[in-house]
């Protein structure tokens, strides 16, 4: 946990000395980091900590999907009360700027998921949508005209699939989850949107049961390492 921790610090010095274009993290134990006395519960919480960055957002994608999370790791029971307007807003403008910026998609596609089935059906199932989504999305039409929302999770994550749209914001940590790992789970990689540099990781944790086994998968790494150089490149040309 220690040496994962000093790694991570030897690579902010390194670009913040410009040594480095981008930082392509592997898995880590969050029991060992904070055995070792660090009380961070991952690499983004210390990276946002240590870069001091204000707003920042998971992205997460493979070949077929992008999808950026409003919420992140929390208990389901806590989602409904962790979404505010103000947190949908930060998720779709960092996004749809990550499009532009890394993806060279000039005017991005952006679907924003509903929180419950049928996007509630108007009010009828649950509140969310009427109460919270769609006034954090008024104001959003200026700066993204190609916004689209609240759609049924469904409904929307099946469209963007056949590249109706660039983008999917989703309310919850599973609603990516699941149909990234169904679509093609072996090229999926976790995005830190917000930070000064470019950083990626595997789509996946760490896997003390098949270490040495021969059994490990290093397709989402191997992905993982080429988004961070091609968005790179592309910063550069922004």
């Amino acid at each position: 946990g220690r040496a994962c921790m000093e790694y991570l610090e030897c690579s902010l010095a390194m670009l913040k000395k410009k040594e480095l274009d981008c930082l392509v993290t592997c898995p880590i134990s969050k029991e060992s980091i904070n055995k070792a006395g660090f009380r961070f519960s991952g690499h983004t919480e210390y990276l946002v900590k240590s870069t001091r960055c204000g707003h920042f957002l998971m992205l997460l994608l493979n070949d077929r999907l992008k999808m950026a999370l409003v919420t992140r790791h929390i208990p389901l029971c806590r989602v409904s009360g962790s979404l505010h307007a103000s947190e949908i807003r930060n998720a779709v403008s960092l996004a749809g700027e990550a499009m532009k910026k890394f993806f060279c998609i000039r005017r991005p596609r952006i679907v924003v998921c509903g929180l419950n089935p049928h996007a509630s059906d108007n009010g009828i199932i649950g509140e969310e949508e009427g109460r919270v989504i769609k006034p954090a999305l008024s104001n959003l039409k200026k700066s993204f005209p190609n916004i689209c929302g609240p759609l049924a999770a469904d409904v929307a994550i099946a469209r963007a699939a056949r590249r109706e749209f660039d983008c999917v914001i989703v309310m919850y940590h599973d609603q990516a989850l699941l149909p990234l790992k169904l679509t093609s789970g072996e090229t999926g990689v976790n995005m830190t949107l917000g930070l000064p540099f470019v950083r990626t990781s595997p789509l996946h944790g760490t896997g003390f049961d098949i270490a040495g086994k021969g059994l490990a998968d290093p397709s989402s790494l191997i992905a993982a390492i080429k988004l961070a150089i091609k968005c790179s490149i592309n910063r550069k040309r922004a």
